[in-house]
């Protein structure tokens, strides 16, 4: 691929982007690749070497704020005629009820999703501090004469450690998947103020 097909492939790929980030990106990869052909590449070697469009593309998207992209797709390209303005304003009422409603309901089941993984990781914390507290209490008892009561506490203590590795591993793997569902999340978002140009 020619730098020149690349260019154009990820302009393509970057429609429905503010114009002028489109500019600045296909600027630095133009300037990328002609960078890479001083040194020694040839044209296909260098825009081989940079990655495919569709990676650059999605990490640029990613790159850019949520509410740079809003603004530029929130920003009217006409004016509103009067009986717009009007049937906006008589059907706010319902369309701004149900859009706040619709908000709330996704962002309770976000809170509620992390509150599960704090809930968790309370647990967690809970088995550690059993586990240590259970083998101080243990070899406190055993010292005093309570060897009975001291071997099981401080049994009790080891499954208490047990479990609380065990549930460590579930808790990272856990806070791991909530932190890319976030992601991706956002990620969709951005791609919903993303769209592309439709070509004429």
């Amino acid at each position: 691929m020619t730098k020149q097909e690349f260019l154009c492939l990820l302009r393509q790929k970057l429609s429905g982007l503010p114009e002028q980030d489109i500019e600045d990106r296909l600027t630095f990869y133009g300037e990328m690749i002609d960078d890479r052909i001083e040194e020694g590449c040839s044209e296909q070697d260098a825009v081989s070497d940079i990655g495919s469009a569709d990676e650059i593309a999605a990490q640029i998207i990613a790159d850019i704020p949520l509410t740079r992209l809003a603004k530029e797709r929130l920003k009217p390209t006409r004016k509103m005629s009067t009986v717009e303005v009007v049937l906006l304003a008589i059907g706010s009422p319902l369309w701004l009820s149900l859009a706040i409603a619709a908000m709330a309901v996704v962002l309770s089941l976000y809170v509620v999703l992390w509150s599960v993984i704090v809930s968790v990781w309370a647990v967690f914390a809970s088995f550690a501090a059993c586990a240590v507290g259970g083998a101080v209490a243990g070899v406190v008892l055993a010292c005093v004469g309570n060897v009975p009561s001291g071997i099981v506490l401080l049994g009790a203590g080891l499954v208490c450690a047990g479990l609380a590795i065990l549930l460590h591993f579930g808790c990272g793997a856990a806070t791991g998947g909530i932190v890319w569902l976030t992601k991706k999340i956002a990620f969709g978002i951005k791609k919903c103020f993303v769209r592309k140009e439709v070509a004429k």
